[in-house]
């Protein structure tokens, strides 16, 4: 047929066309921001005067021109040269591209994340090359051995740092599995926390063996060391009873919060599979109750409902009941962020989906490095909690009932 209707789109040269003029118009503008941060830095010093009376803050010339690697592909440019003629040592360094940057922060990023997707060292020039276009440099298996190196440098470096200078008034913690070499498992164990001003935080990714009371006991333990010597108000888990008993010995003026998420799933473990859809909406009538009161009414109906039929069911569900209620003595805005350990778990699936695709993930560090990496990268897109203003009161032991904050005529009512 020699007439056809069909367009060819996405053609290679449209692609490679369209790629030119992004990283063209990029290249411009990074000069311009650079130019008006030498500027401006001459503005600000533009009263020093030489003897002569003379701008001592004067242009002078630029450096030799260097590339960034980007997410555009390699973007050529040039830092201005600033001399000071007043004899300060004053010194012009751009905070867009200070020295020796070599990579956008985005692609430093990718790379741990890229690795804990599945794709193994000797992978990442192919890739990168998909990403980056194919004149992308310096990124060859042996680089990314070399970077791995420093990421294991940093996580040592975060493992001993001074926390006497911290607060926290929730953790959350969590285990999760990870297959290191053939026949071998690794249980990493996180803790997160959230300050007096609601901003979440990674505290601790360890290794343990599987979910034990000295393991958890060895990671609080070391939080307290470094100078963690206030306990937090709540702690956010699962039913595993490792990580309580060590609550337990470690902090035990700490509230303890059951995970309603777990305590779900360990529930529908037990039920036939029909039965399911009405005991899930039994469980959240009682955590999503505006009040104790009401949530104890809704337990206690639960219970009656379906402990005739499903009794092992009803008393997994039975046995934590005061831990599972413990939130209704928090302010009412944060709730959503402590019935759960969702602030764990997210993160998580990255490093089950990495250890899944991988049949090992190499050696303990590694593995440890990886998930530090990760959670890291995650933890700057980290959420406020909500209610955070009322974080202070509860450092303070400020009462809340059902979630509501008691103000002095209150304390005397409830008396």
């Amino acid at each position: 047929m020699k007439n056809s209707n069909i367009i060819a789109l996405n053609k290679q040269e449209e692609i490679d066309l369209l790629q030119s003029i992004l990283k063209d118009g990029a290249q411009r503008m990074l000069a311009v921001a650079i130019e008006s941060e030498v500027e401006g830095f001459i503005d600000k010093n533009r009263s020093l005067k030489t003897a002569n009376d003379k701008a001592a803050i004067v242009r002078n010339g630029y450096l030799p021109e260097r590339t960034i690697q980007t997410g555009l592909g390699d973007i050529a440019v040039k830092i201005p040269k600033v001399r000071d003629r007043s004899g300060s040592n004053l010194k012009f360094n751009s905070q867009l591209v200070p020295p020796y940057l070599k990579r956008a922060k985005s692609i430093d990023e990718l790379l741990p994340w890229l690795y804990l997707r599945g794709i193994s060292t000797g992978d990442f020039p192919e890739a990168l090359q998909h990403l980056l276009g194919v004149d992308a440099k310096g990124l060859s298996a042996n680089t990314i051995s070399r970077l791995k190196n420093s990421w294991e440098d940093d996580y040592k470096s975060w493992t001993k740092r001074d926390l006497s200078r911290k607060r926290y008034v929730y953790v959350w913690a969590d285990g999760v599995h990870c297959n290191v070499r053939l026949n071998d498992r690794l249980c990493l164990l996180v803790v997160i926390g959230a300050d007096e001003l609601g901003n979440k935080e990674l505290l601790a990714v360890s290794d343990g063996y599987r979910e034990s009371s000295a393991s958890w006991e060895d990671v609080l333990m070391d939080l307290t060391q470094r100078g963690l010597t206030v306990p937090p108000k709540l702690a956010i888990g699962d039913g595993a009873m490792g990580f309580w008993n060590a609550v337990g010995k470690v902090w035990p003026t700490t509230d303890q919060q059951r995970c309603w998420v777990h305590k779900t799933a360990n529930v529908m473990e037990k039920l036939p599979k029909a039965m399911q859809p009405k005991v899930k909406e039994a469980l959240h009538n009682i955590w999503q109750a505006e009040t104790r009161d009401e949530a104890d009414k809704a337990f206690d109906y639960c219970i009656e409902r379906f402990s005739t039929k499903y009794p092992k069911a009803m008393a997994c569900l039975e046995k934590d009941k005061a831990e599972m209620l413990v939130f209704y003595d928090y302010p009412a805005e944060t709730w959503q962020h402590i019935r759960t350990t969702n602030p764990i778990e997210s993160v998580f699936a990255t490093v089950r989906l990495r250890t899944h695709k991988m049949k090992n993930c190499g050696s303990r560090i590694t593995t440890l490095t990886m998930a530090f990496k990760l959670m890291a990268t995650a933890q700057k897109r980290w959420h406020r909690l909500r209610g955070s203003k009322h974080l202070a009161d509860v450092i303070t032991g400020v009462k809340f009932v059902d979630g509501i904050k008691q103000i002095a005529d209150q304390k005397q009512d409830a008396a």
